[in-house]
């Protein structure tokens, strides 16, 4: 097993992150992989959604890989859901506190990935 200072070695931020178990970077990767998760975060980032409407926006994700997303969220405190006790159910998904620190790195993939189209010469629409 590596110590701290090993696992810190070969990163330039060494200095910056040396003091913790968990490279940060590695840290951020773990929170946001997963299918979908980071097209779920920007979506929650301007409103409040139900379940049926993030499906919506990703039909290609089967519930039950959308359950695990949102629930791997939930439990990494990035969103909310919030469980209303009306017939039938009514559950809608927030970011939390936490979450909304994100959108500003969301709005600069996005940046990103419009400058990398715009250089490609993709024409999207």
């Amino acid at each position: 097993m590596l110590s701290k200072e090993e696992r810190h070695e070969t990163c330039y931020m060494r200095l910056k992150c040396a003091k913790y178990d968990v490279c940060p970077m590695v840290l951020v990767q773990n929170l946001l992989s997963g299918k979908r998760k980071i097209l779920i975060l920007w979506y929650l980032s301007y409103k409040t959604l139900r379940f049926n409407e993030i499906k919506q926006k990703l039909p290609d994700v089967t519930q039950k890989m959308l359950t695990q997303q949102l629930r791997s969220l939930e439990e990494d405190n990035l969103i909310y859901r919030n469980v209303y006790p009306v017939v039938p159910p009514k559950v809608e998904y927030g970011l939390t506190e936490l979450g909304k620190k994100i959108i500003p790195i969301l709005e600069m993939m996005h940046s990103f990935g419009a400058e990398y189209l715009e250089s490609q010469n993709v024409n999207q629409n």
